[in-house]
């Protein structure tokens, strides 16, 4: 098969579009500080020292300019019994688009790229506690399907950190640099119940950009919004909410390179250097995956930069600090397939597996 390298975003600038000092303080709040309140914007003017009506107005300018994607509750897969992985494969080099539709039609892939290696085709798959295939028998029909020469499955073994926010303040001297992490706890699957369901489809995907933007979900589930947001903020306790906020378009906000680091380190080192990874403000990701004898890298880092250039300051910065690695490799996208919040209980898995694999 003939080997193509794909071109690495690595513009300085890219798409971005230019954004003033309330613009980048806004958006750090939106993406780390946002209140599970009656009112969260309004809870977000005073934490900046506006009226709540001039960060309703900017928000939705910046929904409307494609800088912030969505305003979202971010679900946790695995405490509602999900199964996921991350997904290697190997397709045609030179006709990616082919394959790349026919993983993207799976409602459990989230996250779809192209990426510069002999594995070109990275993506996340889940797929539901009843299901009749699961993710084994799931990606074998995406193998045959796709005409994959390679599938590597790379599920999570340990969990550094998981924190998709970007830092739009912060130089890349502050990215590069190592501060104290808070591991997240290890989620199992935790019991939920009928309500827990139906608050989960009343308020997935994009909320409305008003002062109340819980409302029209409470009055789906039949429930006062006071009540709405205490179940929120005792799903967050129960582990199966991680938070709510604001993802963005990361080309439009600045940050027009991404570059998955992978570290082969000793085998006794792996959980020390994974902590001391997870650590730096630059890294968004931090995973504890198998090897194979074609893939000899434990540890996985999302290192997320204005530039190729930060990333590599990102990742140079941490191959210094931890000191004990063996090898690595840096893994650029060159193309985005598919970015999306998964959905959680609706009939598109079970629609998928009975067109697909007639079960």
């Amino acid at each position: 098969m003939a080997s193509v390298t794909p071109k690495i975003r690595s513009r300085k600038d890219g798409a971005a579009v230019p954004l003033d000092a309330f613009d980048k303080q806004l958006l750090n709040q939106m993406q780390g500080s946002f209140p599970i309140v009656p009112r969260p914007y309004a809870e977000v003017a005073t934490a900046l020292g506006v009226e709540e009506a001039v960060v309703l107005k900017r928000v939705a300018e910046l929904v409307q300019q494609r800088i912030i994607r969505q305003v979202t509750p971010i679900f946790d897969t695995r405490a509602f019994g999900y199964e996921s992985m991350l997904v290697a494969a190997k397709v045609d080099p030179e006709h990616p688009w082919r394959p790349a539709k026919i993983i993207n039609a799976h409602p459990g892939v989230s996250h779809n790229y192209l990426r510069n290696h002999e594995f070109n085709m990275w993506f996340t798959v889940a797929t539901e506690p009843d299901s009749p295939l699961g993710l084994e028998g799931t990606l074998e029909v995406l193998a045959r399907e796709t005409g994959a020469e390679s599938v590597r499955q790379l599920p999570t073994l340990k969990l550094f950190k998981i924190r998709m926010d970007l830092d739009m303040a912060g130089d890349t001297a502050a990215l590069a640099k190592s501060a104290e992490a808070v591991a997240p706890a290890e989620t199992e699957r935790q019991p939920y119940d009928d309500l827990d369901r139906a608050v989960v489809r009343a308020t997935q995907g994009d909320l409305p950009i008003v002062s109340e933007p819980y409302a029209d979900a409470a009055r789906e589930v039949g429930i006062s919004v006071d009540a709405l947001v205490e179940h929120l903020n005792g799903m967050v306790e129960r582990r199966l909410l991680r938070r709510v906020a604001a993802i963005l378009f990361h080309r439009r906000a600045g940050f027009s390179a991404n570059g998955m680091g992978v570290w082969r380190v000793p085998e006794e080192r792996v959980f020390e250097a994974g902590a001391q990874m997870a650590a730096f403000r630059g890294i968004s990701h931090c995973y504890e995956r198998p090897t194979y004898a074609d893939w000899p890298y434990q540890l996985f880092t999302m290192a997320h930069g204005r530039s190729k250039e930060e990333c590599d300051a990102i990742l140079d910065a941490v191959e210094t600090e931890v000191g004990c690695i063996q090898q690595r490799a840096t893994l650029y996208s060159s193309t985005e397939f598919k970015k999306v919040r998964l959905l959680y209980f609706t009939d598109d898995f079970k629609n998928w597996e009975r067109e697909h694999a007639g079960v």
